[in-house]
């Protein structure tokens, strides 16, 4: 194993890749550095003398600016590196080209929906329209069990506090995403469960639904029926019949769509885990599938590498909206814009906006930028997406299930059990997690740093999706989990 790695060859800082006692004497290309203190696995030293209010350099681009001066040798972190990031920016569209070819098909076994969707599972799905209706839902769900066998995969209800006591753009939110996940095709039946006098009632999402095939969505409100829960397994019989006839068939990777989501991240996030996710978005892309890259807050300070990928100016437009309007709901809510990272990833090694977004971005790889959506919004185009959610776990994550992902890569430096409403793949950014939390962690990227290339590691991660796609539970699968969260911004009535 690597005991440090210098990114790349302006930097002027290393990472430890292992705990560096202070007093070791490191030969890092042209530099001889002894450091002056201990250095944690994740965090950075100085290559060189770093003069206050100087430029610190990672992954060849600035993550930030000296409080002080630092030396050769010193510990590089939240104590003496402040942000540089300001308000709202102007940005000029300098395009940059992609070499990426195309490459050999391969296959899944997936199933194939009437509408033409793929899904990479066959459950039943329970959507409340309001929280209110959550209990029944779970009581449902719990009921619905004996329906699961042959090819139905299992029965699960996505609760939620939502869908009434909203206004304006908080209760569209709300009724887009739950219009999303509806019409999502890892679920082949779906229960939408209301209660009848909420703001996003039935009728009302009907409209947001649009066309939908009727063996496979059916409506029950609450409050029209003496015994809600008979109706409701009788619904869920007829569903479960309805969904019980489809069977996995080979399908083209093409018709894969992965969304791609980061936390808890450490200082290895952008050296192993995200740059090996997005060497497989680059792989997927090249046999013709779709990935989407969310988080829009942990982009700040990186957006310029996306919008000069951004394939034509309407789509550098709509990227420079895109970062634009969040910077807005953050001063809108009298927020500073660069109040991030979290806690976990500074005690992992990661000390500014700048420095998380850069690493952030890694997993987007290198093909172009192909469609921008905004949040609620569904993937329209195939190749890298852009897609308006906040860096929020849970949020984000359904925010990717609702624009169609099927399958959802979560890299993460600190472990984390939760999933989302799709498998969610978990890779560990370092060794000592994907040993620690076996029962979390799916994949561990953190062999690129001991014995694996980023292009092993692609093509390993590939494997699995491929292997997750045709019906391999992840470790959040086998332990239960199913979680969704939808954005709110408004006010609650």
């Amino acid at each position: 194993m690597q005991d440090f790695i210098r990114i790349h060859e302006n930097d002027s800082v290393a990472v430890a890749l292992r705990p560096i006692a202070k007093g070791e004497q490191l030969t890092v290309g042209q530099y001889q550095v002894t450091t002056l203190e201990e250095i944690p696995q994740g965090h950075k030293f100085a290559l060189k003398p770093i003069a206050a209010g100087g430029d610190v350099i990672k992954y060849g681009f600035r993550i930030g600016r000296a409080k002080e001066d630092i030396p050769a040798g010193g510990w590089v972190h939240v104590h003496n590196i402040k942000t540089a990031l300001g308000e709202l920016l102007s940005y000029t569209y300098e395009p940059i080209g992609s070499d990426l070819k195309e490459s050999e098909h391969v296959y899944f076994d997936g199933y194939r929906r009437s509408d033409g969707k793929v899904g990479v599972r066959n459950e039943i799905w329970i959507i409340p329209t309001v929280g209110c209706v959550n209990s029944i839902a779970k009581a449902l769900e719990a009921k619905a069990q004996k329906f699961v066998g042959g090819n139905i995969e299992e029965v699960v209800t996505f609760n939620h506090p939502y869908g009434c006591s909203q206004m304006s753009e908080d209760q569209e939110n709300t009724r887009h995403v739950l219009a999303d996940l509806i019409h999502h095709p890892n679920a082949g039946g779906v229960l939408v469960l209301g209660l009848g006098c909420e703001n996003s009632n039935i009728p009302v999402l009907k409209e947001y639904i649009g066309e939908y095939d009727e063996q496979r969505v059916k409506f029950l409100q609450c409050q029209d029926v003496e015994d809600e829960q008979e109706v409701a397994m009788g619904l869920l019989e007829e569903l479960a019949a309805y969904a019980g006839a489809f069977s996995r068939e080979k399908i083209d990777a093409a018709e894969l769509i992965i969304g791609m989501k980061c936390g808890g991240s450490d200082g290895l996030s952008g050296i192993t885990a995200n740059p090996t996710v997005g060497a497989f978005s680059d792989l997927l892309i090249s046999k013709g599938g779709t990935t989407i890259l969310t988080e829009v807050p942990e982009m700040f300070g990186a957006e310029t590498l996306l919008m000069n990928r951004c394939e034509t100016p309407e789509l550098f437009d709509q990227t420079v909206k895109l970062i634009n309007d969040f910077k807005n709901y953050f001063t809108s809510n009298h927020q500073t814009i660069y109040e991030n990272p979290s806690p976990g990833n500074k005690k992992g090694g990661i000390s500014t906006l700048e420095d998380k977004s850069l690493g952030c971005t890694q997993k987007s790889g290198s093909a172009p930028v192909k469609g921008v959506l905004p949040y609620g919004g569904q993937v329209k185009v195939k190749g890298l997406n852009l897609l308006s959610a906040p860096g929020n776990d849970l949020v984000a994550s359904t925010a990717l299930a609702a624009a169609g992902a099927q399958i959802v890569l979560f890299t993460t430096g600190r472990g984390t059990p939760f999933a989302s409403p799709v498998p969610t793949v978990k890779i560990a950014s370092n060794s000592k997690l994907a040993g620690y939390k076996d029962n979390w962690i799916d994949f561990n990227a953190g062999r690129m740093v001991e014995d694996r290339t980023k292009e092993e590691q692609a093509q390993a991660l590939f494997d699995l999706v491929i292997a997750v796609a045709s019906g391999k539970k992840v470790k959040a699968e086998e332990a239960g989990f199913h979680d969704m969260a939808i954005f709110k911004q408004g006010v609650t009535l």
